[in-house]
């Protein structure tokens, strides 16, 4: 805790059942397992896999451990600030159809982790609630059901040229005395505050369809 502000760090993994949106089939992309070097990098136990949901559950589950503390903090904070590596909602990233690779939203994020988050900030209002959370590199302030959701990417190089706000955009303030009441400008969340999101929609956005005529061109 610092001061009125309790800070809960979660555990999570993915689980590609976290993607419930239509996929994207006009385009040919490399399999989860040979675009992700998780399928390759992380060994796990042989009742652990990325292929279901034990992963993240098992992940999810590591934060009942905490349960003492985290039910302390809860009790003592007038706000809370959890974060995470993975993305707890899937409207937190760009459609399928907005993005180079289509099947991103299967390797991103975990229901177990929103529901968890959910109720530590449960009865929380007011803007007293944030979770930071990141993995997909996408700058994104939003607000939704009383939970004010961010993240502030550090990002590649490249990335930073291409999804960055401005130059001055990070370090990004999310407390000082208090949640900063500003919603920051970030590309992504500004876009679907003026746009449905439409998930059955699959044609691919000019920028994507662009990219993979190139792509097809020299391959």
């Amino acid at each position: 805790m610092i001061g009125d502000l309790g800070i809960i760090p979660l555990f999570s993994w993915y689980h590609k059942s976290f993607d419930k949106e239509k996929d994207v089939n006009s385009v040919r992309v490399p399999s989860l397992e040979m675009a992700c070097k998780d399928f390759h990098a992380c060994k796990w136990p042989s009742d652990l896999a990325n292929d279901d949901e034990s992963l993240a559950l098992y992940f999810d589950k590591l934060n009942d451990k905490n349960h003492d503390a985290i039910e302390e903090v809860k009790n003592s904070s007038k706000q809370i600030l959890t974060f995470s590596h993975f993305v707890p909602r899937q409207e937190l990233c760009p459609e399928k159809r907005m993005l180079y690779y289509p099947y991103l939203p299967k390797v991103i994020g975990s229901d177990f982790l929103e529901r968890r988050l959910r109720d530590i900030h449960s009865n929380r209002k007011d803007g007293s609630a944030c979770h930071v959370f990141g993995h997909t590199h996408f700058c994104w302030d939003s607000v939704v059901d009383e939970i004010r959701y961010v993240q502030a990417p550090l990002a590649y190089p490249r990335e930073r040229k291409r999804r960055m706000n401005s130059e001055g955009w990070l370090p990004f303030c999310v407390y000082r005395d208090g949640f900063n009441p500003e919603i920051y400008p970030a590309l992504w969340s500004d876009y679907y505050n003026k746009n449905k999101r439409e998930p059955e929609n699959t044609q691919l956005a000019p920028w994507v369809a662009r990219h993979f005529a190139k792509y097809h061109k020299f391959h």
